[in-house]
């Protein structure tokens, strides 16, 4: 048991009978009222979203999952399918998904969450190489400031990348923002 207090973002706790995910924690204290702590959280089963305020001193059962690495195999409508090394094939919904769809290859490593033995979420690598498949010709003379140009990768998720950055170039990405993280080779 933890306090609200000593909960952390990305902490999975139990409330009112469901395992939810703290997305965001923010310590209150004001002068006259007891200190409280504001958490927005995301239900584990359902990916519905809620913030709520508790008492610091308040009490939470923390949830611990289990995880296994596995490797992207197909996508069978809604479901996307994962194999871990011993061929065990593992079903995620694809509305739990999140944003690990823009990112997904086949044969991609990541790891599966699993809570109460029920596949429930994936967690990606937290940078990923992709090629550009199309991105438009820097405009020249646009060079004040860090300027940032559209591009898309095979998936068809768009980033944001610098004007030196063409069409065929392998760009690493970070996968917890969506951001562009550098030029690989």
């Amino acid at each position: 048991m933890k306090t609200a207090q000593e909960i952390r973002v990305g902490n999975v706790i139990m409330v009112s009978g469901a395992p939810m995910v703290i997305t965001r924690t923010e310590f209150v204290k004001s002068g006259r009222n007891a200190s409280v702590v504001k958490m927005k959280m995301k239900s584990l089963l359902t990916a519905q979203g809620q913030e709520n305020a508790y008492r610091s001193d308040d009490k939470f059962e923390v949830v611990q999952l289990d995880r296994k690495e596995a490797s992207f195999s197909y996508f069978a409508d809604p479901l996307y399918v994962f194999m871990d090394a011993d061929y065990n094939q593992y079903e995620v919904e694809g509305e739990n998904m999140g944003d690990a769809i823009n990112y997904l290859q086949d044969g991609m490593q990541c790891e599966v969450v699993f809570y109460n033995e029920k596949a429930i979420s994936v967690e990606l690598p937290t940078t990923v190489v992709r090629e550009v498949t199309y991105t438009e010709p820097a405009v020249k003379g646009d060079t004040s400031g860090k300027v940032l140009k559209p591009a898309t990768i095979a998936t068809g998720f768009k980033v944001s990348v610098p004007l030196f950055v063409e069409q065929g170039d392998k760009i690493e990405i970070d996968t917890r923002t969506g951001e562009y993280k550098s030029r690989s080779k």
